[in-house]
């Protein structure tokens, strides 16, 4: 597959890290490499800024960063271009949900980071919500929930584990984050290797160029995917970086 790799958009859990939440010394010189070649490469994680910065920082990223599925694009100075949030009628609602089945919620907001083990916020409409999660070992249970979460159309569900559920505003995923990055960089959609796991990473692997997906991947992603690599513990990133980019 000959692409004019410009841009590598890369997932972080399941991807880019390993089980230990570490970055292979293999990733690491794939991606020093890639940039010495003159590709940018680009995290694009569902985790917030707080539980991304340090990671991108150690690789030396020097391009955009998206965080939270989409909700939020950062410049290579670290400064917010665009941020879109959940109306907080919907985080109500989600929220009355998790309480009512018992289940474990989180969820990130412009002021911070919130779970269920936590002090969860009582005045949910005085915040600025950017995604709520719910983490769901019964299937059926998860299944429900997900059903209800799907009729509204205000939001967007994907998931970035299989017993989880991840909710942004419509709209609101990787691909159409990636889509405004290339428009910066003035390059193409066709341009850009994506790299990903979950469903939080089906649409950038659908949109893009070539879309990459992990042997630890859930399966709707390998089947999207142009080429599976290896998984995230056997330095799947370094290997389609290789294939893929470099010369």
């Amino acid at each position: 597959m000959k692409k004019d790799i410009q841009l590598i958009a890369l997932d972080m859990d399941g991807t880019l890290l390993r089980n230990d939440h570490s970055v292979s010394e293999e990733n690491r010189a794939a991606i020093k490499m890639a940039q010495e070649q003159g590709k940018a490469v680009m995290v694009s994680t569902g985790r917030p800024l707080l539980y991304a910065q340090d990671i991108v920082d150690s690789l030396r990223l020097s391009t955009y960063l998206i965080t939270v599925n989409g909700g939020e694009i950062w410049n290579p100075e670290r400064e917010l271009i665009e941020r879109t949030m959940i109306d907080s009628s919907h985080v109500e609602f989600m929220l009355e949900m998790a309480l009512k089945h018992d289940t474990h919620f989180w969820s990130s907001t412009v002021e911070g980071v919130w779970n269920k083990n936590t002090t969860f916020p009582t005045n949910i409409h005085d915040y600025q919500w950017l995604k709520f999660g719910f983490d769901i070992e019964d299937d059926e249970v998860r299944e429900s929930i997900w059903h209800e979460l799907s009729k509204r159309q205000e939001l967007e569900v994907t998931n970035s584990s299989t017993t989880n559920i991840e909710v942004n505003a419509a709209g609101i995923n990787k691909a159409a984050a990636i889509r405004k990055v290339c428009q910066r960089l003035n390059i193409e959609m066709d341009q850009v290797m994506a790299v990903g796991d979950s469903l939080n990473d089906l649409a950038m692997i659908k949109e893009s160029g070539i879309g990459v997906a992990m042997a630890n991947a859930q399966l709707r992603v390998k089947e999207a995917a142009d080429w599976v690599t290896h998984s995230n513990e056997e330095n799947g990133v370094a290997e389609a970086i290789r294939r893929f980019v470099l010369k």
